[in-house]
This record gives structure tokens, sequence and C-alpha cells, in this order.
């Protein structure tokens, strides 16, 4: 892996529209670059003061995924809607919303608008990991989320709060024998034309080895899909031994994978081009790493970006892996 010495500091990259059905397009202009030329960001606040919230049953949060739905749906309770999970036992999908990026965000008086029982379509110890898609053909936003940790799972919305159950779009059945593990998945809208799809799913992947890798499949409606059965970046090529929390951006005329290293201890996001086509693997080195004091304390994973009057933010999951914070991030 190409190492790039980084500052201790925020960075990341925004995409040009919350909300939308595609991937992220990182906007040129930034006033430092990353690899590849992505901006730098600064920490600003957490998005909400966990402790104060009322459904907050583990004191830990993850995965953040920040939505525009101001203008798709009807009577929004904000502009932008933010959407996150504690991982463990029970966990539960929850929104939060605010009028700015910059917050503060308001909880949802009824949270979790998903819960770990959802009879007749399961009964699991937990769910996470809520990433949300507005999907334009539909006119719907189409939540992504795991539970347990073999299987990937579909629900649709017309308001971003109440959710009918769709189907399961990935599990370990899927993937080669001996996978143990495919969650933490985000889905984009994004061409490739040679497979026939108009979608493109990342996710952690765990294999017989216990080594976590990130995987991908593509889809032609963002229900169906079909799956590689290699991992599109296994952790021995970038010098770590577990990788996950994959996100996707595009920034110029190419296509990037930012991920996060070594999941269970501290640790920085990644950095991976890998071609429109998905068939280049060009390690670019660090992508962002965290400050040492809070909220990060050594660790930041799982960006979700998104663009507020022309300026760029980024969410992210801060601090230690059972005690996250959701955080703010700001270009400069």
């Amino acid at each position: 892996m190409t190492e790039l010495s980084r500052r201790a500091a925020l960075r990341g990259a925004a995409g040009v529209g919350l909300g939308l059905a595609a991937m992220p397009v990182l906007g040129a202009g930034s006033a430092a670059a990353a690899p590849a030329g992505f901006p730098e960001y600064r920490y600003l606040r957490t998005a909400f003061d966990k402790s104060k919230l009322e459904y907050n049953p583990t004191g830990e949060l993850i995965f953040p995924c920040i939505r525009g739905v101001a203008g798709r749906i009807a009577n929004p309770l904000g502009r932008y809607y933010l959407y996150y999970a504690p991982h463990d036992a029970p966990g539960g999908i929850c929104l939060s919303y605010a009028d700015s990026l910059e917050g503060p965000f308001t909880e949802y008086a009824n949270n979790p608008i998903v819960t770990r029982t959802w009879k007749p379509h399961y009964d699991v110890s937990h769910v996470s990991s809520s990433h949300v898609l507005w999907n334009e053909d539909a006119r719907e936003l189409w939540l992504y989320f795991h539970g347990e940790n073999t299987t990937t799972r579909l629900a649709r919305s017309k308001d971003g709060i109440h959710f009918t159950y769709d189907k399961v779009v990935l599990s370990t059945s899927m993937l080669p024998a001996g996978t143990t593990e495919t969650s933490y998945a985000r889905v984009f809208r994004h061409s490739l034309p040679s497979r026939g799809a108009k979608y493109v799913m990342v996710f952690m992947l765990n294999d017989r080895s216990n080594h976590r890798s990130i995987g991908w499949g593509w889809s032609a409606d963002g229900r169906n899909w079909t799956f590689s059965q290699t991992p599109l970046i296994r952790p021995e090529e970038v010098s770590a031994s577990n990788i996950g929390a994959p996100t996707i951006a595009q920034r110029g005329t190419s296509t990037y994978v930012i991920y996060h290293e070594n999941i269970e201890a501290g640790g920085n996001m990644l950095i991976t081009e890998v071609g429109n086509d998905f068939g280049k693997r060009k390690h670019l080195g660090v992508f962002h790493a965290p400050m040492p004091g809070a909220p990060d304390n050594g660790r930041c994973a799982a960006p979700s970006f998104g663009t507020m009057n022309g300026k760029e933010y980024m969410f992210y999951e801060a601090g230690a892996r059972l005690d996250g914070s959701i955080a703010i991030a700001r270009a400069i």
C-alpha cells in the first residue's frame, strides 16, 4: 500500500447532493488535497448528545447515513434525515432530523423505527447498519440493514419513517462456503453496462480464516443481486488484519471505495481506486486519520457524505467500536 503523509485531522469528501439515488460525485476546488484530490475536513460537533437520547440501549452508535428529504417526501420533520443504530443487541434502526447539516439533530420520538423483531419476516438478536438510498425510480427511500450479521435485508418507505418489509438481499449462502458474515452494506446508483446493472453494493464479508474483506455485488433493480465470489479488496493487500464499513464515492472521472482498517481496534479510513467498471485496484493509503482526542479517540469509520449550500460535509462513526458516537465534519 502506498502510504501518504496525513495530518491527524479529519479527511473526507462529500457528495454533490444528499439523498440522491446515485453515489456521491465529489466536487472540485477543495482547499486541501487528500488522496486522489479529495478535500480535507475539520471536525465540527457530534450530531447529538447520545447520553440524552430516549432510545440508546447500549451506549454506542454506529454507521450514520445522512439523506436530504426536502422535496422528496411530504411534510418531512426536517430537511435532513440521519439514520444510525446501536450495534449490540437489541440494536434498532433509529432516526434523527435537522434543517441544517451542522445540526444539532433532534431524535425522532418513536425510535427505533425498525426493531429486531418484524413478524412474520424475522426475529433476531439485533438489527443494525442502516443505509438508506433514495430510489428515484420508485420515489421511495430504501433501507438496507443487517440482522443477524449473516443477512442483509431491504425495507421500503414513502416517508422515511414507516417502512414496509421487502426481502433478504444478501446472505452468507450467496457467497462461497465458509463465509460467516455479510453485513454493513451500502448501495449506490452506478451504471455497469457490461453487467446490465444500475446499482452497486459494497459490504463487509468474513471468511473461514476470520479475516474481514470488502465484498461487492451489482443489480439492475436494487432488489435482486449478483455477488462477486471473490473479495473486491482483501486486508492483506493494504497491510491490515481486517477491513470493513465500506462506502463508494466518485471523484473526477473515477470511482473509489473508502473503508475502515482493523475493525475491532482503533484505525484509519483507507481508500482504493476501483475505476468506474470496478476493475482497477489502486490502493492510495490513508483517506482519513482520526483525532487522538474526543470524539474519535483514535478511531473513525463508516463515512456518509453530503452537501449543503455548496459546502461539503462528512458524517462518521467516531470512537471505540462499542462506545461510538456520530460526528460531523465540514470541508475546509
